[in-house]
C-alpha cells in the first residue's frame, strides 16, 4: 500500500480553504434558494401566467443537470448578453435557483398536506388570508416535510463540488491542482471526502436536533 501523507502536507492549508468556499456557496444557496422555493412553491399553484412561469421554470431546472446550468449560465449566456458574471454570482444564482425548484416542490406537497378545515375555520373566523398561509399553513408544512428539506440542504453542500467546472477554487478545484503538482491523487482525495462527510453529518445532527424540537413542541 503506498500512501505518504508527506507530500501533499504542505499543500493541506490551502486545500482547506476550500471549505469556505464550499461553505460559502451552500449558504448564498441555502438562503436564496428557500426564499425563492416558498415563493415558487405557493406560486405554482396559481392558475394565471405567473403560475404558468414558476412552473416552466421548476420544470427546467428539475429536468437539466446542475451541471449544464451551471455551465450555460456562466459561459453561454455572457456570449449573446454581453455581461459576464463573476465565477461566485453564477454559482450563487444558479445554485439558489436549483435548489429553490427542489424546495419548491417540497413545500407545495407539505403546504397541500394540510387540512383544508383549518383554512376554511380561519376565514370564519375573519383572518385575513395573508395570515392563514404565514402564521398557520407554512409553519404546519415546514414541520410536516423538514426531512426533506434538510435532504435538500445535505444533497446542495455535495453539489457545490461542480463549481471546479467553472474554476471556481472549492474543495474539488484545489485538490486537482494539489494532485497535478505532486502526482498524488488517493491522499487529498481523501481528506476532500472526509470533509464533506463531516460537514454532511453536521447538518444531519441538526435537522435531526430541529426535528425533535418541533416534534416535542
Amino acid at each position: 500500500m503506498n500512501i505518504n501523507y508527506g507530500p501533499i502536507l504542505p499543500f493541506m492549508e490551502y486545500l482547506l480553504k476550500g471549505t469556505y468556499v464550499t461553505l460559502q456557496i451552500a449558504a448564498m444557496a441555502a438562503i436564496g434558494g428557500s426564499t425563492l422555493g416558498l415563493f415558487f412553491g405557493l406560486s405554482s399553484r396559481r392558475r394565471d401566467p405567473i403560475g404558468f412561469l414558476v412552473r416552466a421554470v421548476v420544470d427546467f431546472f428539475r429536468g437539466t443537470p446542475l451541471v449544464f446550468q451551471l455551465m450555460f449560465f456562466h459561459l453561454g449566456l455572457p456570449q449573446i448578453t454581453g455581461w459576464v458574471p463573476t465565477i461566485m454570482t453564477s454559482a450563487g444564482i444558479v445554485f439558489s435557483l436549483n435548489s429553490a425548484c427542489y424546495l419548491s416542490e417540497i413545500l407545495r406537497a407539505g403546504i397541500e398536506s394540510i387540512d383544508k378545515g383549518q383554512s376554511e375555520a380561519a376565514i370564519a373566523l375573519g383572518v385575513k388570508k395573508m395570515d392563514i398561509t404565514f402564521s398557520i399553513i407554512i409553519p404546519q408544512a415546514i414541520r410536516n416535510v423538514l426531512p426533506a428539506i434538510m435532504n435538500e440542504f445535505i444533497t446542495l453542500v455535495k453539489e457545490t463540488s461542480v463549481v471546479s467546472m467553472i474554476g471556481a477554487a472549492d474543495l474539488m478545484r484545489r485538490q486537482s491542482i494539489i494532485s497535478g503538482t505532486t502526482f498524488r491523487y488517493f491522499e487529498p482525495l481523501l481528506v476532500v471526502g472526509a470533509v464533506y462527510y463531516i460537514l454532511n453529518k453536521v447538518l444531519s445532527s441538526l435537522g435531526k436536533v430541529i426535528e425533535r424540537k418541533l416534534r416535542y413542541d
